[in-house]
């Protein structure tokens, strides 16, 4: 099986889902709503950009609490 080799500065779905606490539905969601971009990789295999995550990261925190 291939690796897919991500580059610097970027994580996977999973690590973004990992780091968001979220499905991925949720992720899906968040994407289609243009909420959180794609920033490489492939439509089955999507890299987010680490600033976008973390900055959407600390929005869901701040909203939680609200």
């Amino acid at each position: 099986m291939e690796s897919h080799h991500i580059r610097p500065g970027h994580l996977t779905a999973e690590q973004t889902r990992q780091a968001l606490g979220i499905t991925a539905g949720a992720l899906r969601n968040l994407v289609y709503r243009g909420q959180l971009q794609r920033s490489g990789g492939t439509e089955r295999h999507p890299y987010y950009a680490v600033p976008d995550v973390a900055a959407l990261a600390v929005k869901r925190r701040e909203r939680q609490s609200a």
